[in-house]
């Protein structure tokens, strides 16, 4: 089947038009050519190029004009007010020159990475559009996504294996935890286009991109040579890809935390990588071996350099010697604004509202990490008892520190039901054992060697006696084994 290049011009790939806006005044009855008086609301803007502002010798009483402004603010306005939404569809965002441009680096992404050899069929696509904010709320970039309709892949002929391991927010918090005692700092890069750089093993077919069908070749299709966004292997595919890139440069991966990479110099400094998706987080006790390890990922790869860690996950982190600070006050304040409770004062409201006003009212309240002189691991636990009214089961909770750094913490509901509070106490301890062998795991690879035991602490002396002997056997008998772990 005959094919055709990409490379050949994306301008002439395109077989779309952005339409225009003139913010011109055709009533030439503006007293100063530098500024102009802007109607009450945005909602007056009219798509079509031949729609000017009104002049500003408007009447209309129930949109009375605002103050005088210079055209750059008025533009900035338009900008903000008409591109800060995201659209839904490939028709809404051609209207729009910024989405226009942002499918065309996608395009060209694509491209660059080579995903679209010469060939045959079908997968459908799809463009999927997002705009992206700096910390302070204020527009980064506008993103057009290309995706594979990851819905319509056979498995068994499309994809075999998905699994792909993420870095666990508990690793995070232990490695800003880590970084404050040890006076570190956390830096983050971010790869560009990640899925792209993976590399797929299935033969896999997809129709040509919306807005970009090459004319007289409109029946043509392509074999993928990289994973696309969208399908179900390609989180796989990228994860196998850096994986392989860290493994050949000396990085240790952590058995029991898949996401994270440590590497040595042999001389007691070392290297810490933890990797969520196409994000990277890392520190090191070498600023060379740091530098050294930016510049050969972003030879490697085209990414972003973040520079010191500041919003991750939801997460804002706010970086000094020997402290690191997180909270979620920008991510409170997106989900209050998104259900319109941003000014929410009314108290009588429903549970989930009620719930909203509580995040509006502690948005400020984080977590403080601070270097001090005791960094032993020690955890908590409790736990209710057939607290539950459908089913009678009990929750439990625990929480780990380092010294005073909270770095761990869970509660839920237990999976059986228990006869007495001593046995919910107990099977929440056995949680908690779990968790701490874990944390010791990683610990161990973070070079943090921990040669004491980890003291849980537990308020309910029945359950502490059977963890010492196999008393009250009639009321115990039938916990479950997996309870015994511990």
């Amino acid at each position: 089947m005959e094919s055709w290049q990409w490379e050949d011009n994306l301008q002439e790939s395109r077989n779309f038009e952005v339409p225009t806006l003139d913010f011109q005044d055709k009533s030439n009855s503006l007293p100063n050519p530098n500024s102009v008086e802007v109607p009450r609301t945005a909602s007056s803007l009219n798509r079509s190029p031949n729609t000017a502002l009104p002049s500003s010798d408007s009447n209309d009483a129930e949109s009375p004009p605002r103050k005088v402004r210079s055209l750059s603010d008025i533009y900035q306005s338009c900008e903000f007010a008409l591109f800060s939404s995201e659209p839904q569809t490939f028709e809404d965002a051609v209207m729009e020159n910024v989405w226009a441009k942002a499918m065309d680096e996608e395009i060209a992404s694509i491209v660059r990475n080579q995903t679209f050899p010469n060939g045959r069929e079908v997968i459908g696509l799809k463009w999927i559009y997002k705009t992206k904010f700096n910390e302070d709320g204020s527009i980064q970039k506008h993103k057009a996504r290309l995706v594979a309709k990851g819905y319509a892949q056979q498995p068994g002929v499309d994809f075999h294996e998905t699994f792909a391991p993420v870095v666990r927010m508990e690793t995070i918090r232990t490695v800003l935890a880590l970084a404050a005692q040890m006076e570190l700092q956390v830096f983050q890069l971010d790869v560009k286009s990640a899925f792209l750089n993976g590399d797929l093993e299935e033969e896999v077919y997809v129709e040509q991109p919306k807005g970009y069908v090459k004319k007289g070749k409109e029946d043509q299709v392509y074999r993928l040579r990289k994973a696309l966004y969208g399908l179900k292997q390609a989180l796989r595919a990228w994860n196998s890809k850096i994986d392989s890139y860290f493994r050949q440069n000396g990085f240790h991966r952590s058995k029991c935390e898949p996401s994270l990479y440590v590497k040595h110099d042999g001389i007691g400094d070392f290297l810490v990588v933890c990797l969520y998706v196409d994000d990277l987080i890392y520190m090191g006790t070498n600023m060379k071996m740091v530098e050294d390890f930016k510049r050969s990922m972003m030879k490697e790869y085209e990414m972003t350099d973040l520079g010191l860690m500041k919003y991750f996950l939801g997460i804002q982190v706010r970086q000094s010697k020997g402290e690191v600070f997180i909270c979620q006050e920008k991510y409170i304040e997106d989900l209050l604004k998104k259900f319109h409770m941003a000014a929410s004062q009314q108290a009588d409201y429903a549970t989930a509202k009620r719930i909203l006003r509580y995040l509006q009212g502690t948005k400020k309240l984080g977590i403080l990490y601070k270097k001090e002189n005791d960094n032993n691991l020690v955890g908590f636990t409790d736990s209710d008892w057939v607290g539950s009214l459908d089913d009678r089961k009990s929750t439990s909770g625990y929480i780990f520190c380092l010294g005073s750094k909270v770095i761990a913490w869970s509660s839920k509901k237990q999976k059986t039901v228990a006869l007495s509070s001593a046995e919910a106490e107990y099977i929440a301890a056995n949680d908690a054992a779990c968790e701490a062998v874990w944390l010791r795991k990683i610990l161990s690879d973070l070079q943090q060697k921990i040669e004491e035991p980890t003291v849980i602490c537990c308020d309910n002396m029945s359950a502490i006696a059977m963890t010492k002997n196999p008393v009250f056997h009639a009321r115990t008998k039938h916990i479950e084994l997996r309870h015994h772990f511990n």
